[in-house]
Formats: C-alpha cells, sequence, structure tokens
C-alpha cells in the first residue's frame, strides 16, 4: 500500500458554547396600551436570539381566582405559532391581557410565558367595573378605603401595581358580592383594577394615599357639559388664607377658596391637577368622556321622518284618487 500523506490546516479560531436548561423568558410589548373600543392592537414577543428559528404563540389571559395566577387561551391563527413575532389584535372592545411565549425544534421546546400585559379601553360601558368609596383619587393614609366591582360575574379579585403590598382581602383580593377595604400608614401610589374568572376586566383606577394635604378629585372620567368641584383637604383645622389650584402645573386659581369649581366640564379642562397650602398635594388625572346623545335625540328626527313619508304618500294617493274620479265625470 502506498502510504497517503495528509496535510493539516490551521487551526480556527474557537469559540465558547454554552449549554443551558434554563427556559428564556420573552418579553411583550403591547401598541398601544391604552385605546378607543373597536380599535386594533399589536402585539410585540422579543426573544433574546430573535434569528434562532422562534416560532411564536400569543394568548389571551383569564384570571384563575383559585390562586393568584392566569389561565392562557391561545388567540385565532396561533395554535402552530407564527413566523412574525408581532400579532394584531382586531376590533378590542373591553379591557383585555394578553401572554405570549416561543418555541422551536421537533419535539418543540418552549419558553417561559412573558409577562402579562393589560391593554386598558376607554369603553363608556365597560364589561366590569371597579367603584371606589370615598369617590375620589386621592387619600389620607388614616382613612380606609373600599373597593367594589360590578359585572356579569360574582366572584371577583381585585389586583394592584406595583404589587409591594397585600390587600385586606380574603384570599389574596379574592371577593364574592363583597367589598375589599385597602389602607396604609405610608404615602403610596398604585393602580387598581377587578378581574373574574370568567376573564372580565373593570376600569383601572389611581389610588394616592398622602399625610397632610390631599386633592378632593373623582375617580371615574366626568361626562362633558357637567359641573366638575375640585377641593384642597387638609389634616390640621388651621387653614392658610391662601391656596393654589394647578392645572398641568400651571396656576388657574390663587385666593382664599378651597374649591375650584368648573359649571360645565369640557374637553380642554382634561388635565393633572394639584392643589397648594403652604404644603403642595399630588397631582391627579381629571379624564372628560364625550357625552353622549340620549336615544330620545335619535328618535325624534326619525320618528318627524317617517310621519312626514307617510302624509306624502296618503297625499298622493288622495291626488291620484281625486284625478282617476275627476277623469270618470268628464268621460
Amino acid at each position: 500500500m502506498k502510504n497517503i500523506k495528509y496535510k493539516t490546516t490551521e487551526w480556527s479560531n474557537f469559540i465558547n458554547l454554552t449549554v443551558s436548561d434554563n427556559q428564556p423568558k420573552p418579553v411583550l410589548t403591547v401598541s398601544p396600551s391604552w385605546l378607543s373600543p373597536g380599535a386594533s392592537v399589536t402585539l410585540n414577543c422579543e426573544v433574546e436570539h430573535p434569528s434562532a428559528g422562534w416560532r411564536f404563540y400569543w394568548y389571551k389571559a383569564v384570571p384563575k381566582l383559585s390562586g393568584d395566577s392566569y389561565s392562557y387561551e391561545l388567540l385565532p391563527g396561533s395554535s402552530s405559532g407564527t413566523e412574525q413575532d408581532s400579532y394584531m389584535v382586531h376590533g378590542q372592545t373591553h379591557t383585555a391581557g394578553y401572554v405570549c411565549r416561543a418555541g422551536r425544534g421537533d419535539p418543540v421546546f418552549y419558553t417561559q410565558y412573558s409577562e402579562l400585559k393589560l391593554v386598558w379601553s376607554a369603553d363608556v360601558d365597560p364589561a366590569a367595573s371597579l367603584t371606589v368609596s370615598p369617590d375620589r383619587v386621592q387619600h389620607f393614609t388614616s382613612d380606609s378605603v373600599s373597593l367594589s366591582c360590578e359585572g356579569n360575574s360574582t366572584e371577583w379579585r381585585v389586583r394592584r401595581f406595583p404589587e409591594d403590598r397585600s390587600l385586606s382581602c380574603p384570599s389574596k383580593g379574592r371577593m364574592t358580592g363583597s367589598t375589599c377595604k385597602i389602607s396604609t400608614s405610608q404615602s403610596s401610589a398604585a393602580v387598581y383594577w377587578c378581574e373574574s374568572g370568567s376573564g372580565e376586566f373593570s376600569n383601572s383606577v389611581n389610588i394616592t394615599f398622602q399625610n397632610d394635604i390631599i386633592l378632593l378629585s373623582p375617580v371615574l372620567p366626568v361626562t362633558e357639559g357637567d359641573p366638575v368641584s375640585l377641593s384642597c383637604k387638609l389634616t390640621t383645622e388651621n387653614l392658610p388664607f391662601n391656596v393654589e389650584f394647578y392645572k398641568n402645573d400651571k396656576l388657574v386659581q390663587s385666593d382664599t377658596r378651597l374649591e375650584l369649581n368648573i359649571s360645565a366640564v369640557s374637553k380642554s379642562d382634561e388635565g393633572f391637577y394639584k392643589c397648594k397650602v403652604m404644603k403642595e398635594s399630588a397631582q391627579s388625572w381629571v379624564s372628560v368622556k364625550l357625552s353622549r346623545p340620549g336615544v330620545s335625540s335619535f328618535l325624534v328626527p326619525l320618528i318627524t321622518g317617517l310621519v312626514c313619508g307617510l302624509f306624502l304618500i296618503i297625499l298622493l294617493m288622495l291626488l291620484f284618487c281625486y284625478k282617476k274620479l275627476k277623469g270618470e265625470f268628464l268621460f
């Protein structure tokens, strides 16, 4: 046999290969996070290595009241995953929660689920509602505040963001036709909302606790044309002489009155308000919703049109009969 000589190349550059059994966790973003009823929402799911052949799975979150978590329902067209890392939800009418995850390989290796993202709807008739008592955004730290959930479901839980403090409700905020009470001894601010086991989410409510001075403002959006009164309240009875009210950090009233009154609110009055009496209150957003025309305003022109049309038809029929009779008499 002939001796076979081999030639060898130089060594390649070395690379570090790390093998991990940890599931990566994608990041879900939503746009917009606040929308008008019926608008579309774009979901984007970002994985650490996006070019590695991932397919993306999209889910709607449904609260599990037995614990403190959610179950996930696949969105239409997502059972086999999508190649694109984005997904469009068309015609969302109510507030909803979404998560995503990615998968690749055979059998499929899945990432973890992303964190829940809520898309809030500005629906004037939401599927569920959260009411606050006393009906205001800001409260003193000595106050006890009641939260009530209303809707088609009988079982609810109250959630808050950030979740740095627990709620004074049974079973981590779960309620059965009852009211949840919250209180704190420290200044704080958080967003609260209700969730039902049937997948309903209420409107979100900002609640702020302060020590010395608060602005009394409505929790829910005010209807355009309605009167609105904002009040400055202090823990002390010895009130100074001057009270200042600000809108978007601009002074709008400065005198001895403790109230800022708007006789007929409009969209231009929407904004962040605060008051100042030596110390300054926190800001609160005052939202204004457009007034809906009543049913009667639609019915009046409709009925008028129908009556006029009917009258015109009768008039034409009478005219036709008159001409026909007149012709018979002539012949």
